[in-house]
């Protein structure tokens, strides 16, 4: 999401809740419909180059018209997690390793939380509707279960999630021994270019998209020159801080408005870094700031993340965007939509716009 909110800062014009319908080429250039899911209008974006980055779903996208018969294959492998209670004090990280051969992490989570993972496992199916499995939680508390001085059981779960990891298929025989790495397909059909990008994870996504750049270089036309680079050392919004001085911004904030108790701060901090002060605004008090929530989300915040962050409801909010669904009862994440519905929906560009900003 901050990749994205960077891109806009710069220009770009991100549109979320949007899919691709159709894509065709017309004169050498591509012509994509799109579609809103939450407005179901369409519009059309025309360039001059395509970059196919849909990860699960790749292979749909040139499924949908694009004119590519796909050389390469996705592989979808299952990542599943689970968070408990905090299991100890300190702030360290464990790694264990099984029988099996696999990496189990135990990691300091949310400051009340541990969070235990991950699974390996190929998936078959939509990647939407990806959930951790009874066996995979089993699987992972058992795991560290034969390290811990306390067993982890099923039911100490508060909350578990899982995700499809797109590899690259390169014939392995088990999930866990495939390719992390990213394998690019340039295709030229009717001469307007398309990349299409397999395997990938957050530890190489600035490198991978600096060489789709580079790749693409000869196809932008004119003198433009992919800047070469520039990304690794460039921080995301809010980001232009040092981890070490997040205590002092948190004292900062809580100068700049007494009003708030130190766990408020904190969190702001942790969450938004220099970009916090635009959460709170003007606000001369807590009431200032709306209705609250719990666990120290205000109407302000949401409506920052509605504003800023292409939040529309309250799953966007409490688990999207923050983990704050940990700390929230479920009447209280159902009032956050009913604010969202009844008072702020004029503030969400998305819907007002069909995801641009």
């Amino acid at each position: 999401m901050l990749t994205a909110r960077d891109a806009a800062d710069r220009g770009a014009d991100i549109r979320t809740r949007t899919r691709a319908v159709e894509l065709r080429q017309i004169d050498g250039i591509w012509h994509v419909t799109v579609e809103n899911t939450i407005t179901k209008s369409r519009s059309e974006i025309r360039a001059r180059v395509l970059v196919n980055a849909g990860g699960p779903w790749v292979e749909q996208v040139l499924a949908s018209g694009a004119g590519v018969n796909a050389r390469a294959k996705v592989r979808l492998v299952q990542g599943s997690h689970i968070v408990v209670r905090r299991l100890y004090e300190h702030d360290r990280a464990y790694m264990f390793q099984n029988a099996d051969g696999r990496i189990v992490f135990v990691i300091p989570y949310q400051d009340d939380f541990t969070l235990i993972g991950t699974t390996d496992r190929d998936y078959q199916g939509d990647p939407a509707k990806v959930k951790a499995t009874q066996e995979e939680i089993k699987y992972l508390c058992d795991s560290v279960s034969e390290y811990l001085a306390k067993p982890v059981r099923p039911e100490d779960v508060v909350w578990d999630y899982a995700g499809v990891r797109p590899l690259y298929d390169d014939g392995a025989s088990e999930a866990k021994a495939a390719t992390r790495d990213y394998v690019f397909e340039l295709d030229t059909p009717g001469g307007a270019p398309l990349l299409s990008i397999y395997g990938g994870k957050i530890t190489t996504y600035r490198r991978l998209a600096e060489e789709a750049l580079e790749r693409l270089e000869p196809y932008l036309g004119g003198n433009a020159k992919a800047r070469e680079g520039w990304t690794g050392k460039s921080p995301l919004p809010g980001g232009n801080i040092d981890v070490s001085a997040l205590p002092a911004l948190t004292a900062e904030l809580q100068r700049n408005y007494p009003f708030l108790s130190v766990e408020h701060a904190s969190r702001l901090a942790h969450a938004y870094g220099t970009r916090a002060a635009k959460v709170l605004g003007s606000a001369k008090s807590l009431a200032d700031l709306g209705q609250s929530f719990g666990a120290t989300l205000t109407a302000a915040e949401v409506s920052y993340l509605m504003t800023w962050e292409w939040a529309v409801g309250a799953d966007d909010v409490v688990w999207r965007r923050s983990k704050l669904g940990l700390r929230l009862s479920a009447a209280e994440v159902a009032t956050i939509d009913e604010w969202i519905a009844t008072k702020a929906p004029h503030e969400s560009p998305l819907l007002q716009a069909g995801g641009r900003t």
